[in-house]
């Protein structure tokens, strides 16, 4: 969507961010398929899904010294500006991980910084006007190396490892209380924002999954994810092209029912580790892993 576009409203001009210059309204198109690719052959796939009127998920990927980096995020749908916490989330996340990691900090130390900042931003969209609830979104970010795959969330949406052979893990936990209530966010009300952090060293290749309660609540469990992946043939011979491979998990979800915004990213992974050292490493939030 172009500046130039009229909003459905009153006709105003619609800003970058879907919202209409003049009366504010959230454009009902705006973001509501959005496919974004990196050069390793990991790509994403986010929609709007066939129930809600606007895409509050947002995604941001990107491939920086030896790298591959997604980040994932679901505006929390009570909240005003939900799509743009989200878009300021991933944003910000995804910058602070492409600067950190290629300068050789720690993968949990960098994802550490990712989401405090991540957090810092949407707490900061905040104003007088949102007198009892301010934008919120979650947050899920997940990076692939020469030396295995780490994860961080804060919320409910996942990340998963879904090897080519053997099984698959949920590699986030999430942060869900009484009543299936969402127990932790990023905005300005939210009391606890440290990510919990995860780290992993395959000894297959595979793929890392972000993704938002869009996918997961159709399909939970990382078999049945892998599953719907592996029967999507590989679309070239020349590289791994996974952008077929994620398109077919959202049209899973759509084809379940749609009934929230969609968004699936999947990275590319190599074999890191013998199968005896291939075990998964939890380690205190941002701290290294054992």
């Amino acid at each position: 969507m172009s500046e130039n576009e009229n909003c459905v409203r009153c006709g105003g001009i619609v800003a970058p961010d879907g919202r209409c210059w003049d009366c504010g309204h959230a454009q009902p198109a705006f973001r509501s398929h959005v496919e974004v690719t990196a050069p390793d052959g990991a790509a994403g796939v986010s929609d709007r899904g066939g129930r809600r009127g606007v895409n509050a998920d947002a995604m941001a990927l990107t491939r920086r010294g030896g790298w591959t980096i997604g980040v994932v995020c679901d505006g929390v749908s009570m909240s005003p500006r939900a799509e743009r916490a989200a878009q300021v989330a991933a944003e910000v996340g995804a910058r602070v991980l492409a600067a950190r990691l290629p300068a050789g900090v720690l993968p949990e130390t960098a994802l550490g910084e990712a989401a405090a900042r991540a957090a810092q931003a949407v707490a900061a969209l905040a104003t007088p006007a949102d007198t009892e609830v301010s934008p919120a979104c979650t947050f899920v970010a997940g990076v692939a190396g020469p030396e295995g795959i780490w994860s961080a969330s804060i919320g409910d949406s996942r990340a998963y490892w879904l090897p080519d052979e053997g099984t698959g893990m949920t590699l986030t936990e999430d942060d869900i209380g009484e009543h299936d209530a969402l127990a932790a966010w990023l905005g300005a009300e939210a009391e606890d924002t440290e990510a919990r952090i995860r780290s992993y060293r395959p000894s297959v290749p595979g793929r890392l999954l972000l993704c938002t309660d869009g996918l997961w609540r159709y399909l939970p469990d990382a078999e049945g994810l892998r599953d719907a992946v592996i029967r999507v043939p590989q679309a070239s011979t020349d590289g791994v092209d996974l952008l077929p491979h994620a398109q077919e998990l959202v049209r899973y979800a759509l084809d379940a029912g749609g009934h929230d915004n969609i968004t699936a990213v999947l990275i590319p992974v190599d074999a890191t580790a013998p199968p005896d050292r291939a075990a998964p490493e939890t380690p205190a939030p941002g701290g290294p892993a054992a």
